[in-house]
C-alpha cells in the first residue's frame, strides 16, 4: 500500500487530529471564560503564523514561493474569514458549551454542499438538496424554536458554521490557481496580521498559570494542523472526511466530564440527524466525482 493511497493510516490521523481539536477547544472555552476571546486567539495565531511560516521555508523556494499568489485579496479575505470563525466559535463556548457549539457547528458540511452551486458553480443533485433539508431539521430540533424560550445565543455557533463553510468553498476557490502550501501560508499570516490589529487593544495580564494552558493551546493548535496535513498526504480526503465528525465526540466528552455540561435529548436527536445527513451528502460527493 502506497504512502499516498493508505486509508488505514489516514483514518487514524483523522482520528487523532479531531481529538487535538477538541482539546484546543476545551483550553480555549477555560481561557475565554478568564480572558478576552480576541486576546485569546491573536496569541493563539501568532503561534500559527509562526508554524506557517516554519512549513514554508521547508519547502522548495522557501517563504517567498509559499507566499507567490495571483489572488492576493482573495487569500487576504479567506484567513480573515477563518479568524472571526474561530472568534465567533470560542464566543459560543462561553455562551452555550462545547456540547450544543459543536452540536450546531456540524451543520457546516451541509451549508457548505448548499452555497456551492452559486459559489462554485457545482452541480447540487435532488438527493444532496434532500439531504441537505434533513440536516437543517436536525439543526432546528437542537435550536428548539417555538418550545419554551429560544435562545438567541444559539445562533451563534451557526453563524461561525456559516463563516467555515464560506471559507472551505474560498478554500476550493484559491486552489484552482493557488497549491495547497500558498493557501496554508496566507491563512496563517493574514489572520494573525488581522487579530494582532484587533486583540493588542484587548491586552490583560495573564497568569503563570493560564500561560501554561495558552502553551498548550498554541501547541495543539499547531499539532492539529500538522496531523491534518499528514492525513491529507497519506490518504483521499473522501475516505476520511467522514471521521472528522468524531470532533463532536470529543468535544462533548470533554464538555461533560471536565466542563459538567450536560446532553439534552433534543441535542442528542439533532445532531445525530444533521451527521447522518452530512454523511450521506459526503457519500453523494464522492460518487458524482
Amino acid at each position: 500500500m502506497s504512502a499516498q493511497n493508505n486509508t488505514r493510516l489516514g483514518i487514524w490521523l483523522m482520528v487523532a487530529t479531531t481529538f487535538v481539536f477538541a482539546a484546543q477547544d476545551g483550553i480555549s472555552r477555560y481561557l475565554a471564560s478568564e480572558y478576552n476571546v480576541f486576546l485569546v486567539v491573536m496569541i493563539r495565531y501568532w503561534f500559527f503564523a509562526a508554524f506557517v511560516t516554519a512549513v514554508a521555508s521547508r519547502k522548495s523556494g522557501g517563504v517567498r514561493a509559499a507566499a507567490r499568489t495571483e489572488q492576493p485579496f482573495l487569500q487576504v479575505f479567506r484567513g480573515v474569514l477563518l479568524a472571526a470563525e474561530i472568534c465567533v466559535m470560542i464566543y459560543a463556548f462561553t455562551l452555550l458549551g462545547l456540547v450544543e457549539s459543536h452540536a450546531v457547528f456540524t451543520s457546516y458540511p451541509l451549508l457548505i454542499a448548499a452555497l456551492s452551486g452559486p459559489i462554485l458553480g457545482e452541480a447540487v443533485g435532488w438527493r444532496r438538496w434532500s439531504a441537505i433539508m434533513f440536516g437543517f431539521v436536525g439543526v432546528l430540533i437542537i435550536l428548539k424554536p417555538g418550545f419554551g424560550v429560544f435562545a438567541p445565543a444559539a445562533i451563534v455557533p451557526l453563524i461561525a458554521a456559516l463563516l467555515f463553510a464560506l471559507y472551505g468553498l474560498l478554500t476550493r476557490y484559491a486552489a484552482r490557481k493557488d497549491s495547497a502550501a500558498t493557501s496554508f501560508f496566507w491563512t496563517g499570516t493574514s489572520g494573525a496580521v488581522v487579530m494582532t490589529a484587533i486583540g493588542a487593544a484587548y491586552w490583560e495580564p495573564i497568569t503563570a498559570y493560564d500561560w501554561i494552558w495558552m502553551s498548550i493551546l498554541c501547541v495543539t493548535g499547531a499539532l492539529g494542523h500538522f496531523l491534518l496535513i499528514k492525513t491529507y498526504e497519506v490518504a483521499e480526503a473522501s475516505s476520511v472526511q467522514p471521521f472528522a465528525y468524531l470532533q463532536l465526540v470529543f468535544a462533548s466528552f470533554i464538555g461533560v466530564f471536565v466542563f459538567s455540561e450536560t446532553v439534552e435529548l433534543n441535542v442528542a436527536i439533532g445532531a445525530s440527524i444533521v451527521v447522518c445527513a452530512g454523511l450521506f451528502t459526503l457519500w453523494r460527493e464522492r460518487q458524482a466525482a
